[in-house]
């Protein structure tokens, strides 16, 4: 869930419920003033994204926006989004990661060990859509590029994947 920064644009003619994982603290004090001011009911889970604690084919849609990266067990935590998905249901993503330039991705390689101690466990050397891919979902819909900034984390993968 991080900061909630998505909540506008969630639409409300389409969405019941809310349900915000977000493990760390400083992330949801962040949060806290963004739900008060939505009118969306959101219900936060605050264990990890490895240990979803929904029911089967419980979720029509899970939205992830800059999580892949930080999360230590992402198969698991993709298994699980995949488990509580319904039949039908989408997984919608944006997320960044590897390059596929060489020569960015050689700088992202050498950073990384140190990126990922000031971010936050962040790794941006992740190839998004194999994992995805790997973990039983079928990407329907992807577009990738880089950001304005520095390339070495601006390499964007967004899209939607369904269950295989």
């Amino acid at each position: 869930m991080g900061p909630a920064l998505n909540l506008p644009f969630y639409d409300r003619d389409n969405v019941e419920l809310v349900w915000g994982l977000e493990p760390n603290d400083g992330m949801r004090k962040l949060a806290e003033p963004r739900i008060e001011a939505s009118d969306l009911d959101v219900r936060w889970l605050d264990l990890p994204g490895e240990e979803i604690p929904l029911d089967d084919d419980s979720a029509d849609t899970v939205v992830l926006t800059f999580t892949l990266c930080t999360i230590p067990d992402w198969e698991r935590a993709l298994a699980q989004m995949r488990r509580v998905l319904r039949p039908g249901g989408r997984l919608l993503f944006i997320e960044h990661g590897e390059s596929p330039d060489e020569s960015v991705r050689t700088w992202q390689r050498r950073i990384e060990p140190v990126w990922s101690r000031v971010a936050g466990g962040c790794r941006i050397t992740r190839p998004i859509p194999d994992l995805i891919e790997q973990t039983g979902f079928s990407i329907d819909q992807l577009d990738a590029g880089y950001s304005p900034g520095p390339k070495i984390s601006g390499y964007h993968y967004w899209g939607s994947a369904r269950p295989s």
